[in-house]
């Protein structure tokens, strides 16, 4: 089984990992940016305080909205990234390599190499997997936008007795939000957002720029020559994926948020200053009627769920890799005993 196939499974179940723990904070930060009325922002309440108005309002259920295309599109996600991750730095590592026996490098890849390789498997996730996050930011965003229009029927209801009414969503599934974003934009629907989510590579890119590096410092530190993160602890590898992701995310998240509310659903009765056309239209439209404090909705609540799915996500994919390759290695041991007592 080669690397990158290893690489790729240890991907994806750590990556369905991270978001079974930290998904409720996604759909929380979800909400948070697809808010466009700034009267109607609770930006200033905490997070958690969020979580509990939403399970009093609609049930902790709607914590897990579309947590099943969700841990799919995970699943698929970070199978591609980190196969297409492995493979495109194989071949970087095989060209220094070749370079070195030419007099020219080390034989190391650097830096910016690194961040290349990580851009090109992005590049290619996003491409592959962006129609399952447009569904998933669909059915995590459905409450909101199915709400608005009963407002202005419950509008003449005291706000006291308005506390206490629980407003149980409409059945919404998979297929719903397939259908309704089908007649809605037609098949290119499907990649509405991809331009900002192409633009966001960085964020992954920049992630594993600086894991990379902080990961060859420390092994240089302490004079391992260990492929990859092996002798390592995994919270050695939990620390340096959080910081990571940290930096990553401070840097690329006023994207994120135009693309949420570019795949969150378009309603023909909100205010037209709210609808938009495409990226740089909501990129105008929410500088000219929210300010620049738009593009940083949620952010608190991004910076704990991220860092903490990609500090999860990197100490099992590696702890995954470590146990496959030794089950691997093991069987191959076996083998190789086999056919010694064979050949006696």
């Amino acid at each position: 089984m080669s690397d990158a196939v290893i690489n790729g499974v240890a991907g994806a179940g750590g990556g369905i990992i991270a978001q079974l723990i930290t998904y409720p904070l996604q759909t929380v930060n979800t909400r948070q940016q697809t808010e466009r009325d700034p009267s109607k922002s609770n930006a200033g309440d905490g997070t958690i305080k969020q979580m509990c108005q939403v399970v009093k309002q609609e049930g902790w259920r709607r914590l897990y909205g579309g947590l099943t295309p969700s841990l799919v599109g995970t699943a698929a996600s970070q199978g591609v990234y980190y196969y297409f991750y492995q493979l495109f730095r194989d071949k970087a590592e095989a060209t220094s390599l070749a370079r070195q026996m030419k007099g020219v490098g080390d034989g190391s890849i650097g830096m910016l190499q690194s961040l290349v390789v990580a851009a090109f498997a992005g590049s290619v996730n996003v491409l592959m997997t962006n129609p399952i996050w447009v569904i998933v930011t669909r059915m995590q965003t459905h409450k909101k936008a199915s709400i608005s229009s009963e407002n202005l029927v419950l509008a003449i209801v005291p706000d006291e007795v308005l506390e206490d009414v629980v407003v149980e969503p409409p059945p919404y599934g998979t297929i719903d939000a397939v259908q309704e974003l089908f007649s809605e934009a037609g098949l290119l629907g499907f990649w509405k957002g991809v331009l900002p989510t192409l633009i966001m590579v960085s964020n992954p890119s920049i992630q594993f720029m600086l894991y990379e590096a902080m990961l060859k410092k420390m092994k240089k530190k302490r004079g391992s020559t260990a492929k990859g993160a092996e002798g390592l602890a995994a919270f050695e590898i939990f620390l340096l994926g959080a910081i990571a992701k940290l930096g990553a995310t401070v840097v690329t998240y006023p994207l994120n948020v135009v693309k949420a509310r570019l795949q969150a659903k378009q309603a023909l009765d909100i205010d037209r200053r709210h609808h938009y056309q495409g990226t740089w239209d909501a990129i105008r439209k929410m500088i000219r009627y929210e300010g620049l404090a738009a593009f940083y909705k949620g952010m608190r609540t991004k910076i704990v769920q991220s860092v903490l799915a990609a500090a999860v996500l990197f100490m099992v994919k590696e702890e995954l890799v470590k146990a496959v390759k030794l089950v691997l290695n093991r069987d191959l041991r076996l083998v190789g005993k086999s056919k010694a007592k064979l050949s006696r």
